[in-house]
């Protein structure tokens, strides 16, 4: 395990990468877990993001706890709720987020990268995919007989870049009613915007408190643990391909 810090300011909750010279240090890996009915896919995606607002009504999830942790947060793609958090001989942690709908705000995420590894459990209900986006191609698992779809997938520009700059951007459609898990390396560059109103991520954080030393934060906030590839959130047409 490398001990090196990636931040420049450990606390930062904004800070930017030079796009240009950023290289991906590994890829992130895709796995289609399973397709629901609708009316199944709904009802799961709607327990959990049930969790998250509940989060976000409670004074005690959004205060610090005696270990100074607030478990309710907010991320560019979504609120988010630390469901478990780190404690003295586990370094890992487990988050729920409620995905904003882009055609509702009219803005896109932000391409990024964060400080540890992540696992992601990517849920969508009836209407609503998943655009993921990276700097490099997606690994995806394709095992005959188990795995129950593949996914689309296609190229476009990043968009907002300095005058001069172009970077491909690939792109994995998470469809309708589906499971889809991602493995994401420590500093490997992705985004996720949900197009539709049914969308979570059960998300596994196996380096939190790692990632607090190694980078020498003040404390466990999510945002800090996130540097972005570009300055400003782009509008909605290019993360749904239209004027949504």
């Amino acid at each position: 395990m490398t001990l090196d810090p990636m931040k420049q300011h450990a606390d930062d909750e904004n800070e930017i990468h030079d796009v240009a010279a950023f290289v991906d240090p590994a890829r992130n890996v895709v796995t289609p877990v399973l397709q629901l009915s609708a009316e199944l896919a709904g009802q799961v995606v709607w327990a959990f993001a049930r969790v998250v607002r509940a989060a976000h009504a409670s004074r005690e999830a959004r205060s610090p706890d005696p270990d100074g942790i607030i478990r309710a947060q907010e991320f560019e793609e979504g609120d988010v709720y630390m469901l478990e958090k780190p404690f003295d001989g586990y370094e890992s942690s487990r988050y729920l987020m409620d995905f904003y709908d882009v055609t509702e705000r009219g803005i896109c995420s932000r391409m990024h990268l964060h400080t540890g590894t992540r696992f992601v459990r990517m849920m969508t209900g009836p209407g609503t995919t998943i655009r993921v986006g990276s700097l490099s191609p997606f690994v995806v698992t394709d095992v005959q007989g188990v795995t129950p779809f593949v996914p689309e997938q296609f190229e476009d520009d990043l968009p907002d870049l300095p005058e001069g700059t172009q970077r491909t951007r690939y792109n994995l459609v998470v469809p309708e009613n589906s499971f889809v898990d991602m493995q994401i390396p420590r500093g490997v560059s992705h985004q996720f915007n949900a197009i539709g109103p049914n969308a979570v991520i059960d998300s596994v954080h196996p380096e939190e408190s790692i990632e607090v030393f190694r980078e020498r934060m003040s404390g466990f906030r999510m945002m800090a643990q996130t540097i972005f590839l570009t300055e400003d959130r782009p509008d909605v047409s290019s993360c749904t391909g239209s004027d949504a």
